[in-house]
């Protein structure tokens, strides 16, 4: 008998190879485009960014998946702005820990309200902070919500079986991979096109359960967009200065050996504080992702 592909005790193999084969098309039309036109494909980024939600959006009309099933909904509306606020203490902690790098040093001179055309200063500093949260938190949420509906919104349901913890390494390495021609191209690590795209691969899979968490607990695709819009905002500022490329690419950046740390220790934090439980009814009102043990990533 042909397996339900609404079977809750199963992934769905099917689906998701189907979900893999369109993305992957989506990811070669580009790199091809890009090479026919003779531009990076940086410059396609913005929809490069919608190439998962475009892979996930095939895959649920093919077949009959509701959109509010893989987590298109509003959900507990207060994580909308825990999600905002939430990237500031993470990105603020790898900053800290990123000046502590021997060979890493405070550099005043690269206060963001500056750069923006403000006067310098700590009332004008947290201006133009405040102001990173809004667009990222609106205009960068559109974008990250091209790439949070096909990784955290469609992939995750359908990954839901193998459980919180199993569930995040597969998403965290396809999100990684799917970087690749970005990263080879000189996004992140320019002085490292090829380690780049290893040392990428392995950040975003120490990023992920946090994503993932976001999305479990709040019910809804839509704060991990809000936090992935705010995090590539407010990730552009940094008084972290280094000469070296090694250091300020692979080791004092949110990509980089500091960030993967950083978001290591709060996936230890969320597993120690009880790992939420994870099943294909992760975007239901009745769904009993109440922390605890999640014996099916376990």
């Amino acid at each position: 008998m042909p397996r339900d592909p609404r079977s809750t005790d199963a992934v769905n193999t099917r689906n998701v190879t189907e979900f893999l084969a369109v993305l992957t098309a989506l990811v070669l039309g580009f790199v091809a485009v890009a090479r026919a036109i003779d531009v990076e494909i940086e410059a396609f980024g913005p929809l490069y960014m919608f190439t998962p939600a475009a892979a996930g959006v095939f895959v649920c009309v093919r077949n009959r998946i509701a959109l509010r099933e893989v987590g298109v909904r509003i959900g507990r509306r207060r994580w909308l702005a825990l999600a905002a606020v939430l990237p500031l203490p993470v990105l603020g902690t790898i900053t800290a820990l990123s000046i502590g790098v021997p060979g890493v040093s405070f550099d005043p001179s690269l206060d963001v309200a500056a750069r923006i055309g403000l006067p310098s200063g700590p009332f004008w500093t947290l201006v133009a902070l405040g102001a990173m949260v809004a667009v990222g938190a609106t205009v960068n949420a559109v974008a990250g919500f091209g790439e949070e509906f096909g990784w955290r919104g469609y992939l995750l349901w359908e990954l839901a079986p193998l459980g919180f913890w199993r569930a995040s390494l597969a998403i965290g390495t396809v999100w990684g991979v799917w970087h690749a021609p970005l990263v080879v191209a000189g996004y992140n690590y320019p002085s490292f096109p090829v380690v780049g795209v290893f040392a990428l691969t392995v950040a975003c899979i120490a990023m992920t359960p946090l994503f993932v968490y976001v999305v479990v607990r709040s019910r809804s695709v839509v704060p991990a967009a809000v936090f992935h819009g705010v995090f590539n905002a407010v990730g552009i500022v940094g008084y972290a200065a280094t000469d070296d490329a090694v250091l300020r690419q692979l080791v004092a950046s949110e990509g980089g050996l500091v960030g993967v740390t950083v978001f290591g220790v709060v996936a230890v934090g969320i597993a120690s504080t009880g790992t939420p439980r994870l099943s294909r009814d992760v975007f239901s009102d009745e769904s009993p992702n109440t922390a605890g043990s999640d014996t099916a990533g376990n």
